[in-house]
């Protein structure tokens, strides 16, 4: 039997139950959509060719697979006939790209399966190839089978037919084995089967099932590889289903990290996205969201009460209470609490970002700190640098965004205003309450207030006119 693997993922589904705008297929779980999860599945065991049969909402569904991997050929299913017909709308659609000929084992798998993983499916591909097979289904054993499709075995145990629920008849649904709808199929023998389906059934469609009976009547080979993780096997046909599956899929990451040495301190309130990258040594404190593509180094502290999407993390460092998008903290930097990194925002090795500060579209050097209180746009704070408490970077002038650039080693007053564009020399000084609205040279310090004056006897001479003011305003009632 020939190794070649021909993937067929059908996508086709309408989702009614989801009530959405958006395509079922696309609604994420971990991070990546469930198109997304099918689609890698495929490709992690090598598929030659792999096609996605969309229909409800196809344009949508064929610009996602499309950005996800653009050699993946999308067939159009343009009335809702069954899986059978699916399938052959997926043959239709390989037909003159791979010679016109389906050589090797066909895969069928669905876009709403999201915890299939591709170790599975290596697996089912390695039985059905060893046993020689035209057919074989990956089915699992469950204590409720209604609505499934029921696996029929003969009395020595050899796969007989699948019989869909709506089909079945008492005893036939008595059968706790179930079909996940996944199935390894000999090329050949699907491209002629799928071409002899009739619709003489209860939901009057072409059921891709049939095949197994084809196969039988043929006198050909007919198994199922049985999984006991029976959650592999579950779809998603409404929220209440894609919430269920994201969780038991995050307690799959969360006990995966870590049994790869990272400390998670509460699991129930930790979410992993599923690119995550987490190093050893590190601790994940409660209340904690890791999305996207966000990378963690060794040894850091992240959380409570933090939420990183797509950051780059350093070894070391320390990120508490904060909310963070497309930034990069570096090894032994700390963050937060109460801190917000927006896209851009680049926090150097040993830098500090503190209380209350919201960073975008900024450098902060090794070792630079913005302590308290402070917002830092479209700025450059050199190696070394304390920005005062209270800052301000004016980077908007109603037209433009400008830019700040800060030296090293420079020492900025609290209450500062910088507007931008301006630069501050290296080891340059501010005074608090300064507005700079001009270059800074090294060195040198920048005011801008004028000096300070006191009037002496002031505030007794205020006391005595209050007092003057409550005796009239009291003989007056």
């Amino acid at each position: 039997m020939s190794d070649q693997v021909t993937a067929i993922v059908l996508a086709a589904g309408a989702g009614t139950r989801m009530k959405s705008r958006r395509a079922k297929v696309l609604h994420e779980v971990a991070g990546r959509s469930m198109l997304e999860h099918a689609l890698a599945a495929v490709a992690g065991v090598g598929a030659s060719t792999t096609v996605t049969v969309v229909g409800h909402q196809r344009e949508q569904v064929s610009e996602a697979v499309t950005s996800i991997d653009p050699n993946v050929v999308l067939a159009v299913q343009e009335q809702m006939r069954g899986t059978g017909d699916a399938v052959a709308v997926a043959l239709d659609a390989l037909d003159g790209k791979i010679d016109g000929k389906i050589s090797g084992t066909v895969l069928v798998t669905y876009a709403d399966v999201p915890l299939l993983e591709a170790s599975t499916l290596a697996t089912l591909l390695d039985e059905h190839r060893g046993a020689g097979r035209a057919v074989t289904i990956l089915s699992a054993d469950v204590p409720d089978p209604s609505g499934y499709g029921r696996i029929l075995r003969d009395g020595d145990g050899n796969v007989t037919a699948i019989r869909e629920h709506k089909d079945a008849t008492d005893d036939e649904r008595a059968v706790t084995e179930i079909n996940s709808g996944i199935l390894a199929v000999d090329g050949e023998f699907l491209a002629r089967a799928v071409r002899q389906l009739d619709d003489s059934n209860a939901q009057g469609e072409l059921y891709l099932t049939d095949i197994v009976s084809a196969a039988v009547g043929e006198g050909l080979p007919v198994g199922a590889h049985v999984l006991e993780d029976v959650w592999q096997t579950e779809g998603v046909n409404d929220r209440a289903q894609l919430a269920a599956l994201g969780r038991e899929l995050n307690k799959r990451l969360v006990r995966h990290w870590m049994a790869e040495g990272v400390t998670i301190v509460d699991p129930a309130t930790t979410w992993i996205d599923s690119m995550v990258s987490i190093g050893p040594d590190t601790t994940i404190h409660p209340g904690t969201q890791l999305l996207g593509a966000t990378t963690i180094g060794e040894g850091a502290t992240i959380g409570p009460d933090t939420t990183l999407n797509n950051l780059e993390v350093g070894d070391d460092a320390s990120v508490v209470r904060t909310h963070a998008t497309d930034a990069v903290i570096g090894a032994g930097a700390t963050v937060g609490p109460f801190s917000y990194l927006r896209p851009g925002a680049q926090i150097g090795a040993g830098a500090k970002v503190g209380a209350f500060v919201e960073v975008k579209n900024s450098t902060l050097h090794d070792g630079a700190k913005v302590p308290h209180l402070s917002y830092v746009g479209d700025a450059e704070i050199g190696e070394g640098t304390n920005i005062g408490a209270g800052t301000i970077f004016a980077n908007y002038d109603g037209v433009n965004k400008n830019r700040t650039v800060i030296g090293k080693n420079a020492k900025t007053g609290s209450n500062n205003t910088f507007v931008a564009p301006v630069e501050v020399g290296d080891g340059a000084y501010t005074g608090a309450g300064t507005t700079v609205r001009e270059d800074v040279p090294p060195g040198a310090l920048g005011v801008s207030a004028g000096p300070q004056r006191n009037i002496g006897g002031w505030a007794a001479r205020r006391r005595a006119a209050d007092s003057s003011d409550d005796q009239e305003a009291t003989s007056g009632e």
